[in-house]
C-alpha cells in the first residue's frame, strides 16, 4: 500500500494514479488528488479556503460530499477514515437499488462517486479544534493545519460504547471486537462471547452460530431485541445465556483467552475460556468536540431543525450524530444530501445579502 500526498488515504500500488517528479513517484487516490498536488507544487500555495467542510465520512458525510460537488460547492471533507459504521455492516437489505449488499461493498461505491465521479477535496485526518471567526469558521485538523470555511455540516456519527474494564484496550482486535467482523477466521471453531441483549448483540449471535464452537451470551439484565430474533437464537445449540452477569475483566497473553464474568450484586465470580468477544452494547454520538457550539439533547445528539440546521447559525448536522429519527444508513444519506442543499440555499442567502453574485 502507498499513502496518497495529498488526502493521506490508503492506496494499492496496482490500481493507483501516479505522477513522477523530482525523480520521485507519487501515488493518487483519484486524478483530482493528482491535479491538487501538482497545482500546489507549481503555485507553492495550499488551498486552506473553502465554502464548506463537511467532518465525517460515513454515508451522511460521503453523500453530503457528493451532492456538494454537484451542486458545485467549494466544499472539503475532513475524516478519520471512510465508511463510518457501515464498514462493519455484513447485511444491508434494502438499500434503494439494491436487496442486499454488504456494508463494504456500498462503501466502496460510495467513495468512487466521491474520488472518481464527483471528485471533492478530502483529507483523512482528524479535526481537533473549530472555533467562529468572522465570516465563518476556523477548523485545525490533528496535524496542526488550519482551514477557514463559510459553513459547516457535522456528520461524525455514532462509535460504539465500551465496557472499560481491565484488558479491553490491550486485546483490541486481538480477540476484542465491536460489532461484526468480515472475516471470522479468526473465531472459526471457536468458543466466543457476545456481550450485550439487544438487536445489535443477538444479529452477531446469528452470524457466529455456524461459524463457532459455543457462544456465551453475556447480558446484564433481561433480552431487550425483537421478540422474532430472541426467539430465533434461543433455538441454537451453541449458546449459552448468562443473564444478569457483567464483564469485570479480560485476560490473556498474545492475545485474548479467557474472560472473567460477574452476577450482579454477587460476589462469585466466573473464568469463561474465549478466543473472541463480540462487544455490542450501544453506540453514542461522536458530538463532544462541537459540543460547545451547538445544542445537544439528553442523548448527547446534536438538534436538527428540518433542513439539517443546528442551533448556530453556518453549522448543519447529518446522520447519526444527530436527533433525526431513524439510524440507518439510508436515512443517514438522505441526511446528507438535504444538508448539502441546505447549505447552498444558505450560501446564495449570504450572498445576496452581501450583494455578491454566487
Amino acid at each position: 500500500m502507498k499513502k496518497d500526498p495529498v488526502c493521506n488515504m490508503d492506496v494499492k500500488e496496482e490500481e493507483a494514479i501516479t505522477f513522477e517528479c523530482d525523480g520521485i513517484t507519487y501515488y493518487f487516490c483519484s486524478e483530482g488528488c493528482r491535479e491538487k498536488f501538482f497545482n500546489e507544487r507549481t503555485c507553492k500555495l495550499l488551498k486552506t479556503e473553502y465554502d464548506l467542510i463537511i467532518v465525517g465520512g460515513g454515508p451522511a458525510g460521503l453523500t453530503a460530499a457528493v451532492y456538494a460537488a454537484t451542486l458545485k460547492i467549494n466544499a472539503f471533507l475532513i475524516t478519520r477514515d471512510l465508511g463510518g459504521q457501515a464498514i462493519d455492516s455484513t447485511k444491508v437489505e434494502n438499500y434503494m437499488g439494491f436487496d442486499f449488499i454488504t456494508g463494504p461493498e456500498l462503501i466502496e461505491k460510495f467513495q468512487y462517486q466521491l474520488i472518481h465521479s464527483h471528485y471533492v477535496d478530502h483529507l483523512m485526518s482528524d479535526v481537533e479544534k473549530i472555533e467562529p471567526v468572522e465570516g465563518g469558521f476556523n477548523v485545525t485538523t490533528s496535524e496542526l493545519t488550519k482551514y477557514f470555511t463559510k459553513t459547516l455540516i457535522i456528520a461524525t456519527g455514532m462509535t460504539r460504547r465500551r465496557l472499560n474494564v481491565p484488558g479491553e484496550e490491550e486485546f483490541q482486535r486481538r480477540g476484542v471486537f465491536y460489532g461484526n467482523i468480515q472475516d471470522f477466521s479468526f473465531v472459526q471453531g471457536e468458543d466466543v462471547a457476545v456481550i450485550g441483549g439487544g438487536n445489535s448483540a443477538l444479529q452477531i449471535v446469528e452470524n457466529l452460530h455456524t461459524v463457532t464452537k459455543n457462544i456465551y451470551l453475556v447480558f446484564d439484565s433481561t433480552l431487550t431485541a425483537d421478540s422474532v430474533i430472541i426467539e430465533k437464537v434461543s433455538q441454537f445449540k451453541n449458546l449459552v445465556k448468562y443473564e444478569g452477569f457483567k464483564v469485570i475483566e479480560f485476560s490473556g497473553e498474545d492475545a485474548l483467552s479467557a474472560i472473567k464474568i460477574r452476577e450482579k450484586a454477587e460476589e462469585k465470580m466466573l473464568m469463561v475460556p474465549v478466543k473472541g468477544i463480540f462487544i455490542a452494547i450501544g453506540l453514542q454520538p461522536n458530538s463532544s468536540f462541537i459540543s460547545q457550539l451547538v445544542k445537544l439533547n439528553e442523548r448527547g445528539e446534536i438538534v436538527i431543525n428540518p433542513d439539517c440546521s443546528t442551533s448556530y447559525p453556518g453549522i448543519f448536522a447529518a446522520g447519526d450524530v444527530t436527533s433525526a429519527f431513524g439510524k440507518r444508513i439510508i436515512i443517514a444519506s438522505g441526511e446528507g444530501a438535504k444538508a448539502a442543499l441546505s447549505v447552498r440555499q444558505y450560501l446564495l442567502k449570504s450572498h445576496k445579502e452581501k450583494g455578491v453574485t454566487a
